[in-house]
């Protein structure tokens, strides 16, 4: 596990937007596995600006995005395929149809889980798997508790996910309260992972996720058996490990 400082979320966003161009530009055919939410925003946004310096190219990639509401159809401006399109896909040179999220709108969740396990085996797995890491130390949707065998399946979300993202709503009433979520053990299937993190709130959970013991109660812990990680988080995130685990962290001028 490689755990690189960065001084602030800007540079946290373009250090991780670094990995992921470097995996665009040593294999144009990657598949990317991608998150939402706040934290990828300033990374998309730097790829975006590589991109339209002519530094990258998309055309050839596949992504997998994490999870999406259940209820939600691709063009509501709630749900994961429209963050993504905004946040990210309009704004690259990427096919529409290289781009592949769990269909919120689908009422059989066993099949559409099962169609979207299948889909990522038939494009080989993902080679960089990109996440952040929740409060309560969930990935995607996958909340304390949640077996680390699953693959793709269906969630109810907890009360503190629900009220995380009643901010994105008009009000909590209107949050789902279930998601199509990659499972841990799909996560893990992933050649590399990259995972982000920034503030102070979520210091205390990266810490419990990197070196805690690994559990399902924090399920961000499993990443620690994972053999390619690197975690790149901002001096404010990193700020419980820097205390107690320092030689861990790379990229810190020291004092």
């Amino acid at each position: 596990m490689k755990i690189l400082f960065a001084d602030n979320y800007h540079s946290m966003s373009r250090k991780a937007a670094n990995i992921i161009s470097a995996q665009l530009i040593l294999n144009p055919h990657s598949v990317l596995g991608l998150p939402t939410g706040s934290s990828p925003i300033g990374t998309y946004q730097q790829l975006i600006e590589w991109y339209r310096k002519g530094d990258l190219d998309f055309s050839g990639c596949h992504t997998v995005n994490l999870d999406e509401y259940v209820g939600l159809a691709a063009r509501d401006s709630q749900s994961y395929a429209w963050f993504m399109h905004q946040n990210l896909f309009s704004q690259i040179n990427i096919d529409p149809a290289n781009t592949h999220l769990p269909d919120g709108t689908q009422t059989d969740a066993a099949a559409e889980c099962q169609r979207y396990n299948d889909l990522i085996h038939k494009l080989g797995g993902v080679d960089l798997q990109f996440l952040g890491i929740g409060p309560n130390g969930h990935i995607g949707f996958n909340e304390p508790g949640s077996a680390f065998e699953k693959e793709t399946h269906c969630v109810a979300l907890t009360e503190s996910t629900i009220q995380a993202n009643a901010r994105f709503f008009a009000s909590s009433d209107q949050v789902p309260t279930h998601a199509y979520t990659m499972g841990m053990k799909a996560i893990m299937q992933a050649r590399k992972i990259l995972l982000i993190a920034s503030g102070a709130a979520k210091a205390g959970i990266l810490y419990d996720a990197l070196f805690g013991p690994i559990t399902p109660q924090v399920p961000g812990s499993i990443v620690q058996l994972h053999p390619d990680i690197t975690v790149v988080a901002d001096q404010d995130a990193l700020s419980v490990i820097l205390s107690r685990q320092p030689q861990q962290v790379s990229g810190r001028t020291p004092c």
